[in-house]
């Protein structure tokens, strides 16, 4: 059987870091800022550290972190 249209995703995006604020829309969770593409790594490694989660960079270069 498929995923029930109803059924919460098994994830929650904690956290965002961009180079763009353009890109953020809103909602819940996180949302940082860099200067960079070395810090804007470091600040998602950091952020998933503290909060025992996972780091996935976007094909747009925006780090999501995620707790599965």
């Amino acid at each position: 059987m498929g995923r029930e249209s109803t059924e919460r995703p098994g994830y929650e995006i904690l956290s965002i870091v961009t180079l763009h604020k353009e890109r953020i829309l809103g909602g819940k969770q996180l949302t940082l800022f860099a200067e960079n593409v070395e810090q804007q790594k470091l600040m998602a490694q950091d952020v998933a550290k503290a909060m025992k989660a996972d780091v996935v960079q976007m094909k747009s270069g925006d780090y999501l972190v995620i707790r599965v």
